[in-house]
């Protein structure tokens, strides 16, 4: 098994150097794409010379240095971790099939060293720290597939909801305008049995607005932007709290529940103005880490998937407790309801 992974590493090492040559002309600045390379592997930015770093990446992947200029290696090692290489999937992609495989969700707040770790000490007791981590990864998929790992490109349709939770508790009283937001994938994403985003995949949003209680009894505000879906492949997928997301959140009245809310607006303000918005009001001091809500894509994009095997399609958690968008949630109801609380605000 380790002479067959160790072929597959030197196969690599050919993909990474000629997909550097194509991609050189796109490469970002030397020392913002090493802290790039060092943040998603480690988790934080390395300290020393340019190529001592360098080095230090390629020997940690493969147990070598790789030949070439420096931004060659680069840009080969950034489409390596995080874009794929010559129809074979990237490390990220790979190492979160292997993640979900075992865990049902993924961890992409955790550096990918970490992550590595964490699986080899699910499946073997401890972690192969002496190895290379990408000979270690494609060791673990050899142990979990019995078929080389691919991916194949699906058309995920515009408005599809999908449940989400935040991953921090958000307070009116600290919170403030452009602060970033993220939230975790409650579901797994799928289109016709392949995955496109696994449980825990973080969806980004940011604060646009935030008013704290007011004079006469009115209570706090809190205006969200929301952003984009990381799925599994190199892509993104916008987001946004439109109608269907807003007819589901109703019924479900998951954010007045777990907020404590006596009131929650949920009120579409795009696509003119701030598109995908929405904001919550009520006498709650916070939104607890954990809160459910519902959103949708906004466009219809092309991602790359995984093609689950049918031996593992039982695996898949979609949001089996979603509710079904209910009619009456038109948008001349949200565009009314965003009156009423734009003259709560006078």
């Amino acid at each position: 098994m380790m002479k067959k992974v160790f072929m597959l590493i030197c196969l690599i090492f050919v993909l990474v150097i000629a997909q550097a040559a194509m991609a050189e002309e796109e490469a970002p600045l030397p020392l913002k794409a090493q802290e790039r390379m060092e943040m998603v592997l480690y988790g934080e930015p390395m300290t020393g010379g340019l190529i001592e770093r360098l080095g230090k990446v390629e020997k940690d992947l493969f147990g070598r240095e790789l030949p070439g200029s420096i931004s060659e290696r680069q840009s080969g090692l950034l489409n390596f971790i995080e874009n794929g290489t010559l129809g074979n999937p990237s490390m990220l992609f790979k190492l979160s099939v292997a993640e979900w495989s075992v865990n049902h969700k993924v961890n992409p707040e955790s550096p990918v060293s970490t992550r590595i770790d964490a699986l080899e000490t699910l499946l073997e007791g401890k972690p192969q720290v002496d190895k290379p981590l990408a000979m270690r990864l494609e060791r673990m998929l050899s142990l979990l597939f019995p078929d080389t790992l691919t991916w194949t490109e699906v058309e995920l349709p515009a408005n599809t909801v999908f449940k989400a939770a935040f991953t921090q508790t958000i307070s009116p009283a600290v919170a403030k305008k452009g602060d970033q937001v993220k939230l975790a994938l409650a579901q797994d994403l799928v289109v016709d049995g392949n995955l496109v985003a696994p449980r825990g995949s973080l969806v980004f949003a940011e604060i646009d607005n935030v008013k704290p209680p007011r004079s006469f009894g009115r209570p706090s505000e809190i205006t969200f932007a929301f952003k984009h879906l990381v799925p599994l492949g190199p892509e993104v997928v916008p987001v946004f709290m439109g109608d269907k997301a807003i007819s589901v959140n109703k019924d479900n009245k998951t954010m007045a529940i777990a907020a404590g809310t006596s009131v929650v607006g949920l009120v579409a303000l795009g696509p003119v103005g701030l598109a995908g918005g929405f904001f919550v009001k009520g006498d709650a001091k916070e939104i607890p880490a954990g809160t459910n809500i519902y959103l949708e894509t906004s466009q219809v994009v092309t991602v790359h998937a995984w093609p689950v095997p049918p031996g593992l399609q039982g695996m898949i958690k979609e949001a089996e407790d979603m509710p079904v968008p209910s009619d009456s949630a038109t948008s001349e109801e949200t565009l009314s309801e965003g009156e009423n609380a734009d003259e709560a605000k006078d």
